[in-house]
């Protein structure tokens, strides 16, 4: 018996149907002794659909108004599965996220959020009424509506989790739980029952789609438990928790995989100090993410410098990078759209030996070209081309035994 924040997303509300089954399943929790506090998103594709008109009305799109625009999703959501909660005797009340004392930052479509007051939920709760929070947004510190972006709804669930003292955040999607990688990629991936948070921060940076890296990053920070489940079995899932120092970890607990990913080549770079930050900075300073570095040795004192960015950044950190070009030196700058990044995850990393070799080992037997190489503590990440994506994927699943 405790307090419980559970997360609906898109799918698991997209239609009148699905929506009476979440405020069924929702009732079952009441009936079970627990305190429940929603997090919903909007329903089915209306985000996208809102983003669509958007784009036919207008080339000019602020985004204030985009914000204003979008939150209107979640706002439907919320009102219907109280609607749907009040038929089957469950008090509900629906809040936006600035009712629910959301407060973010004044960065519009993609806000963080700062504090959850929370006051009206507690209210809420204390009068015996499920709280359903419209999700994905909230209101800055000047008072206008915004949103948090690509995950918010999970992010808005983490954090009411925290601000509540929540048991747990159960995050409801259209899948099972976390898998040894995609099952549409290897149908033998099996689900896990449990992953660290570290684990799931590395497996959501490589690839993995659900859930959002900000929601994980956020339950890691404030301790909060995360369960990974469906809205479609409603069976347990994954749960995401603090490592267990008692338990041995997995070797490698998952393969994913990222196609989203450009590299960008500098050629001919003199090899003195300062040229690298000065390249670096520039892209820094068009808030360009840039992962994956590799720089080649030197012959005759230059070299080349190859880094990923995001597909979507590609033609941005092109013009910085060619507009630097001269200043640093550089003979030519290229782009590469054909490469996807395949990575081994695992806790046991730390402590074993030899994960390497059999990666490297296990991608050349299936002759596959290593073209950038990053790693971490409990990860090991290969750049390699796209239409190799998916064999390199199977191989190492096989070769790790993870089936």
């Amino acid at each position: 018996m405790g307090l419980v924040v559970q997360k609906f997303g898109g799918t698991s509300v997209a239609d009148a149907d699905r929506m009476r089954e979440v405020a069924d399943h929702i009732a079952r929790t009441r009936r079970q002794g627990h305190q429940v506090v929603v997090a919903i998103s909007a329903m089915g594709k209306t985000t996208d659909d809102l983003i669509r008109l958007a784009q036919d009305v207008s080339r000019v799109r602020p985004g204030r108004e985009m914000d204003m625009l979008l939150t209107a999703g979640e706002r439907v959501s919320m009102a219907l599965l109280c609607m749907a909660l009040s038929e089957r005797g469950v008090p509900a009340a629906s809040f936006t996220g600035s009712q629910a004392g959301i407060i973010t930052d004044t960065t519009h479509m993609k806000a963080k959020i700062l504090e959850v007051r929370g006051d009206r939920i507690r209210q809420a709760l204390a009068a015996g009424q499920v709280p359903v929070v419209a999700g994905f947004q909230g209101v800055s510190q000047t008072r206008d509506i915004t949103t948090l972006g690509r995950g918010g709804t999970d992010t808005t669930a983490v954090a009411l989790a925290a601000a509540l003292g929540a048991a747990v955040c159960e995050i409801y999607t259209d899948v099972t739980g976390i898998f040894t990688a995609d099952p549409r990629i290897v149908p033998s991936a099996r689900r896990l029952g449990r992953v660290s948070f570290e684990e799931l921060l590395e497996m959501t940076a490589t690839g993995c789609p659900k859930p959002a890296m900000r929601a994980v990053e956020f339950a890691r920070n404030h301790g909060v438990p995360l369960h990974i489940r469906s809205s479609f079995t409603w069976e347990p899932g994954t749960w995401v928790k603090e490592e267990d120092p008692s338990m041995e970890q997995a070797i490698v607990s998952a393969v994913t995989h990222d196609a989203s990913e450009a590299k960008v080549t500098v050629t001919g770079v003199p090899d003195r100090p300062g040229v690298a930050a000065r390249l670096f900075r520039g892209l820094a300073d068009r808030a360009i993410n840039v992962d994956m570095i590799v720089q080649n040795a030197s012959i005759h004192g230059l070299t080349d410098i190859s880094f990923s960015v995001p597909k979507d950044d590609l033609a941005q950190s092109l013009e910085v990078a060619r507009a630097l070009a001269p200043e640093i030196g550089a003979t030519d700058v290229l782009g590469d759209l054909d490469v996807a990044r395949v990575s081994l995850i695992g806790a046991g990393m730390r402590t074993h030996p030899g994960v390497t070799a059999t990666m490297f080992e296990t991608l050349a037997a299936n002759d596959i070209n290593i073209e950038m190489i990053s790693t971490s503590s409990i990860r090991i990440s290969c750049m390699v081309r796209t239409g190799a994506m998916e064999e390199a994927v199977q191989a190492l699943h096989d070769a790790f035994k993870l089936s």
